[in-house]
């Protein structure tokens, strides 16, 4: 049985199943990405449940493995040469877990690159972005009398789904016919926009169908289902 006590995070998270891939989650944006890309592959793993409503992506256990205290994290027991490997960083993973089993990314380096560069596009700008617009539109940011940084946030909301509009015209998927880690990186930032951060109308987004049906694409994809609601709450 492989041996994960190298990693503090095991302490307050035990894992029943040591020799399987580790993922310590939540269901955001950022922790369903890693979710469903599992769900996917179909490599096995075995979730946990970081309540971050209780703050424990901040304690000592979570930090030791993500310093940016942030979900998610994964250790994967069976690493390159065999070794266990913990990261963290949801763009990092997904080109991790792509990477091992040459699965949900082009095979050809070109085609690689370009798929790599669209889950930075995702990282750098849609999830930052849509982030803010959550705020300021659903949480504590309402309360702020002045809406000026709403209405920087709503704009670029609305241009950097104006760039998803004019990629995927004439496409299935952000690559073509080929569903990689460019769209998993994505559908959860997109579907929580329009409907748990209720942006739908301020950003407009019936006025980009294209990216409308692409959301409807990748939300009827079963593996996508079960990944939106793992891990399961504690």
């Amino acid at each position: 049985m492989t041996d994960l006590s190298a990693f503090p995070i095991t302490k307050r998270w035990p894992a029943r199943h040591p020799d399987l891939l580790q993922l310590y989650s939540s269901t955001t944006p950022n922790g369903v990405k890693i979710s469903i890309a599992l769900e996917e592959i179909g490599l096995p793993y075995e979730p946990h449940y970081v309540d971050i409503g209780k703050n424990e992506s901040w304690t000592p256990e979570f930090l030791s493995l993500n310093p940016n205290g942030k979900i998610p994290a994964i250790i994967d027991p069976n690493g390159p040469d065999g070794k266990p490997i913990g990261l963290f960083e949801s763009g990092a993973i997904l080109v991790y877990l792509s990477d091992k089993t040459g699965k949900l990314i082009p095979a050809d380096p070109i085609r690689r690159y370009e798929t790599i560069q669209w889950v930075f596009f995702q990282m750098a700008a849609i999830g930052p972005i849509f982030g803010q617009v959550g705020f300021f539109n659903k949480f504590a940011g309402r309360e702020i009398a002045d809406k000026r940084p709403l209405e920087r946030y709503r704009d670029e909301s609305r241009r950097l789904i104006g760039v998803l509009e004019t990629r995927l015209k004439g496409r299935q998927w952000i690559m073509g016919d080929e569903y990689t880690i460019a769209d998993v990186s994505m559908l959860g930032w997109v579907r929580n926009l329009i409907g748990f951060y209720e942006a739908r109308e301020l950003v407009g987004f019936d006025d980009f169908p294209t990216v409308a049906a692409w959301l409807e694409r990748g939300l009827a994809r079963p593996a996508v289902q079960r990944g939106l609601t793992i891990p399961a709450r504690g």
